[in-house]
């Protein structure tokens, strides 16, 4: 298991975007595939992305509803998801937080959903700049962590938190190395609190205005071990720029894993 580099595109993307999907699986099909490379598209998309990605992408979904089936009009189950191709979801995306009022607890029942379709499952958390300016940056993620995390769960491989603080998602504004590391070493720190070594399960990304041209230091750092990229991973230039920077860490490294569990356990 190395990193894991994850695309959201939101809402974005029409069928004549699938080239951008076809041109990140030929970029996968040239790196060391020490890497795990997903893209969470529109659920329209799921099924022809599946096809462009050539088995060389996972291709994710990027919400889900909570329930298998009922009286949801516009809301997708996990299940859907799965019969289109999906292999990952996204859940507690920030926008989906704030702009449809989902809750931790709400978070956490899809959380549930995606485990039962046997989707891999992203769970996203992040501090406001007010909770950063008063110093709470780590008991809000890790308050979030405690709610948003079904912790009797078994996590398949590709599941992930990510930690993505919301003053810097689009902004162009990214946190310090040393930010970084105290919020990633934090999170694993709640996270085996919470659940002991069946923690080393769940990857731990970080997300915020990653580009091409900051992903190598952010994925050299201690504890980081993957990004999820918004806006890059709409254009395949961009985003496979990422994907070369995580093969370079990774090449210099040797076993990721081994260098961060090595880190986590001098830290502890």
């Amino acid at each position: 298991m190395g990193l894991l580099i994850a695309g959201n595109w939101k809402m974005n993307g029409l069928g004549d975007r699938l080239g951008e999907v076809s041109a990140v699986a030929e970029c996968a099909r040239t790196t060391s595939g020490h890497n795990d490379v997903l893209i969470c598209v529109p659920s329209t998309l799921i099924t022809r992305a599946v096809e462009a990605g050539a088995g060389l992408v996972v291709i994710g979904g990027e919400d889900c509803g909570a329930g298998v089936s009922g009286a949801f009009t516009g809301d997708i189950s996990a299940e859907m998801l799965k019969d289109a191709g999906a292999s990952a979801v996204i859940v507690g995306h920030s926008e989906r937080r704030r702009n449809h009022n989902e809750t931790d607890a709400m978070v956490a029942t899809k959380a549930v959903a995606a485990r039962r379709a046997g989707l891999a499952v992203i769970i996203c958390i992040g501090e406001t700049q007010a909770q950063r300016d008063e110093g709470a940056a780590l008991s809000a993620c890790s308050a979030q962590i405690a709610a948003s995390l079904p912790v009797d769960l078994e996590f398949s491989e590709g599941s992930a938190i990510a930690y993505e603080p919301l003053w810097a998602i689009g902004t162009g504004r990214v946190p310090t190395a040393g930010e970084i590391v105290e919020v990633h070493q934090s999170i694993r720190q709640r996270l085996t609190d919470l659940m002991g070594d069946r923690n080393h399960g769940l990857r731990i990304l970080y997300g915020g205005s990653v580009t091409a041209e900051n992903a190598e230091s952010i994925l050299e750092l201690p504890q980081v071990d993957g990004v999820l990229v918004g806006g890059a991973s709409l254009r395949s230039h961009d985003f496979n720029g990422i994907i070369r920077a995580a093969d370079a860490v990774t090449r210099h490294s040797g076993d990721p894993l081994r260098r961060l569990r090595h880190a986590y356990e001098t830290d502890r």
